[in-house]
C-alpha cells in the first residue's frame, strides 16, 4: 500500500524560529500571555469539577443543583474558549506551550543545524534561562548561557 506523499507534503507547515535576542524581547508578551492562559486553564478545570461534582450527588437533582450545573458546564466552556483564544495567539508566534498551568512554554530556535526549544519558564526570575534540542528527554535543560559564550561562525540559522 503506497502512501500519499503528496498528502504528508501539503500538511508540512514551516514554524518561525527566534534568537535568543528576539526571544527575550517577547518575554514582556508571553508573560502576560502565559498567565491568561493559565488563569483561563484552572478556570476551566475548576467550573468542569463544579460540575461534574454536581452531576455525581446521589439522588435526583432539583431544580437549584439543575441550575448551578448548568451554569458550571457554561463558565467551563465560556473558560475553555478563552483558553483556546489564548493558545491561538501562542500558536501564531509559533509558542508551544509545555506546561501551562506550570508556566512553562517552548519558543522554537535552530542551534547548528538541530531544532531546539528555549524553555519560557513564567515561575522564574529570568525566564529563559534553559534550552533543550528537540531530541532531548522532556526534563533536560542546558543554560541559556552555554548558548551566549559560543562564537556566532555560522552555527545559528534564524
Amino acid at each position: 500500500m503506497k502512501r500519499n506523499q503528496k498528502g504528508a507534503k501539503r500538511r508540512r507547515r514551516q514554524i518561525r524560529v527566534w534568537t535568543l535576542t528576539q526571544a527575550r524581547a517577547v518575554v514582556p508578551y508571553l508573560s502576560s500571555v502565559a498567565r491568561s492562559l493559565r488563569e483561563h486553564r484552572l478556570d476551566a478545570a475548576t467550573h468542569h469539577l463544579a460540575a461534574e461534582r454536581l452531576a455525581r450527588r446521589p439522588g435526583r437533582p432539583d431544580r437549584a443543583t439543575l441550575t448551578a450545573r448548568t451554569d458550571a458546564a457554561r463558565a467551563a466552556d465560556e473558560a475553555d474558549a478563552r483558553y483556546d483564544a489564548a493558545l491561538e495567539e501562542l500558536h501564531a508566534l509559533d509558542i508551544y506551550p509545555l506546561d501551562p498551568v506550570a508556566g512553562q512554554f517552548l519558543i522554537p530556535f535552530v542551534h547548528g543545524e538541530d531544532l531546539a526549544w528555549y524553555v519560557f519558564d513564567l515561575f522564574n526570575a529570568e525566564p529563559l534561562q534553559s534550552w533543550r534540542f528537540q531530541s532531548d528527554p522532556l526534563d533536560t535543560r542546558r543554560t541559556v548561557a552555554e548558548l551566549e559564550q559560543e562564537p556566532v561562525d555560522g552555527t545559528w540559522l534564524a
